[in-house]
Parts: C-alpha cells; structure tokens; sequence
C-alpha cells in the first residue's frame, strides 16, 4: 500500500547546530591538504607527539588536515629520518603474529592467566574508520557484558583533538571477566635481563596513555567497565623471538597527555588565521609556494622535535636563521623571558640592551661579570706560571 505522504518530496531532516561549522571544517581542511590528497591518519604516536608540544600551531594543523608531513618535508628539502625499513617491518609483524598465536593465548599468559577458560576474538570489520569505531565501542560493551575473556585484536578507538576526530588503532585491548580493560601494546625491541631501552620504555608509555584516554571515554558509557592504568608491554625476550612482558604504569604519562591535549588550540581556530588560499598540496604546489605555506603557520620548535616531527629539520633551519632561542631548548626559552633571540640575548649580557629590572636581563650580566672574572684570573695564572 502506497503512503500518501510519501509522494512528494520530503522536506530536509533538521540540522543540528553543529553540522554546518563541521562541514565547513572539513571543507577547509580538505582545501589545506589538497582536494586529490588523502588524508594521513593521525596515531597514537602522532598525538603523543603533539601532547608533548602543544604550543606547536603548525603541528596542530597539519595533523588536523591531515597532510602528510613526510612527504611535505621531502618537498621542502629537509627530509625526515623517520620510518621503519621494510625488513624491519615485516620482523615486526612477524612478532607480533607470535605474540597473538592462539586465540591470545600467550598474551594472556604474559598477563599471569594460565587457564583463562573461553577467550572471545569479536570480528571488529566495519567500513570506515567511523564504522570500525562504532562496531569496537559496540565489542567493548558485549564484552564486558559476557564476563569472559576477550581479545580485541587491531581495535579502532575515536579521539576528538582540538576539535578534529583522530582514529587510532592499539595492537590489542584485552577485556577481563571483572570488566577491566587493559591496553597491549607490542614491540619488536628486545628486552634483555627484564629491561628494556628505558627511552623506547618512555615512548611507547606515552603511546600507550593515548589509548588509555580514548578507552576511557568508550568506558564512561559502558556499564560495568574500568579502564586499567597499567598496560601490557610486550617485546622480544633477550635476542630471541620468544614474548615476554613487563606491566607498564601509565598514570603519570595519561595525566601529561590530558593536560597537554587539552591546551590545544582548535583546529577551525588555527585554520581560520591562515590566509585564504594557503595549500600544503605537494603536488601542485613549488617547493617555494611550499615554504611560504609552512611559514603562514606559527611553530614552537625544541630539540625534542627532532625525535619527534618530520618537519623538525625544515624548522630547526628556519629557526636558526632567524637565531630564536628555541632552538637551545625549552627550559633555556623559559629562563629568557622575552628575550626571543640569540642576539637579544648577548646584547643583554654585554649591557647592549634590555631592561636592567627585568630579572633574566640580570641574571645574563652577571653571569657574563662572573665569566669576565674567570676568565681575567685564569689568564693571570698563566701569565704568573710562565
């Protein structure tokens, strides 16, 4: 039987107040990284990154966009060292097939569960990293629910970050019959006599804190769910291929990384100071029209980014150009105050410049009076020696 009122057009389902600024989010971000470009996925460890520098804009932004920094700083001719070799890679999916052999049998052996009965492995297939999202949220909840064990394989979790979606992807979650959630995260670096490289340790830490924080906001809607704070860490086990793990405390990096996410400017903030018709299309664009797009967005170079960023070379340059105390380091950049460079800061030891009251001024010259002082007693010594 036909529906009367189904013969004309249908009016328009109402939108929410938020559609409309998202579509144009989208639109602009699209515009910014290129309309044939795909967009690079944001990871964990992309984020880590970012919560560790949130005050980089131009991070920020690519990230949002999507753009691939990689490639980008190819195209500005400051390539990044960054990546695996493909013998590398394949040795570490080979270890991590190890490590999940059995239905997760020996991850949840490493997790002190010699018999743990029936594990469930729930299909988390899905179109779209939206679909595969919802289809993990939805595992989670059935999961905690049957009160058995399960092992969500390659999860996909949603983060909001400065008001863009991110879709990050953990090696394993495993779901205890309490209801406890408990991250995995393997690696192919070796722990030798129990221990592993304690930097390596850090940033896996790190990345692992992400998926802490986007597991939690899936258990806040989940009856009877508790996010554990202590990951799994799974390696080589001295210079074999045989598992092992160590139980990893992630409370103090979680906390780091909430804090520091939560300081990032919005994306649509960052994207609506960029002049129109900025685009980091590395195919259609020069590398001078490249540098020019890159420099339109302010950026807060360290150091640490060189382990970090694929552009930290491309800035670290321009930040040596212009002689920024950045790049001298975070604490030195806070110890300055509002000297901004590296002949600010002479001119204020040499009495040259800046304010006498301003304590960092003070501070310069007298350390510059005290190397004066040692310098002039050390030449002194020499000459009485002679």
């Amino acid at each position: 039987m036909s529906d009367s009122l189904g013969s004309g057009p249908r009016p328009p389902a109402p939108r929410t107040p938020q559609t409309a600024p998202q579509t144009t989010l989208r639109r602009r971000l699209a515009e910014l990284r290129g309309p044939a470009a795909v967009p690079h996925p944001l990871d964990a460890r992309a984020l880590a990154a970012l919560a560790a520098n949130p005050g980089c804009r131009r991070r920020a932004l690519l990230d949002g966009a999507g753009v691939d920094k990689t490639a980008l700083a190819s195209a500005l001719g400051a390539p990044s060292g960054f990546g695996q070799s493909q013998f590398a890679f394949m040795r570490g999916n080979a270890f991590e097939a190890k490590a999940k052999a059995d239905g997760g049998a020996e991850l949840l052996r490493l997790l002190g569960v010699a018999e743990p009965g029936e594990v469930r492995t729930p299909d988390l297939a899905a179109a779209g990293p939206e679909g595969r999202a919802a289809r993990t949220a939805l595992a989670l909840r059935e999961a905690t629910a049957a009160g058995v064990w399960s092992l969500l394989d390659h999860p996909m979790l949603a983060l909001e970050v400065a008001g863009s979606p991110a879709y990050l992807e953990p090696d394993a979650v495993v779901v205890r019959p309490d209801g406890r959630w408990t991250v995995a995260e393997i690696k192919s670096f070796p722990m030798i006599d129990g221990s592993a490289d304690a930097a390596k340790v850090g940033a896996a830490a790190r990345q692992a804190a992400v998926y802490v924080l986007a597991l939690e906001r899936v258990a806040a809607l989940t009856d009877g769910a508790e996010v554990g704070h202590s990951v799994l860490l799974v390696c080589p086990k001295d210079f074999s291929n045989q598992p092992t793990g160590s139980v990893v405390d992630v409370r103090k990096q979680l906390a780091v990384t909430r804090r520091q996410l939560a300081r990032l400017t919005r994306v649509e903030d960052i994207a609506a100071a960029v002049p129109e018709g900025v685009t980091f299309d590395v195919a259609a664009c020069s590398p001078e029209q490249l540098t020019a797009a890159v420099e339109a967005v302010p950026h807060a170079y360290a150091p640490e980014c060189l382990a970090a960023c694929e552009l930290a070379f491309h800035c670290r340059d321009r930040a040596r150009e212009t002689g920024a105390v950045e790049m001298l380091g975070r604490s030195v950049r806070g110890e300055l105050g509002g000297l901004t460079t590296v002949g600010d800061v002479l001119a204020a030891a040499r009495g040259d410049g800046g304010d006498p009251d301003d304590p960092a001024v003070a501070a310069l010259r007298r350390a510059a009076a005290l190397r004066a002082e040692a310098v002039a007693d050390a030449g002194a010594g020499v000459g009485a020696c002679r």
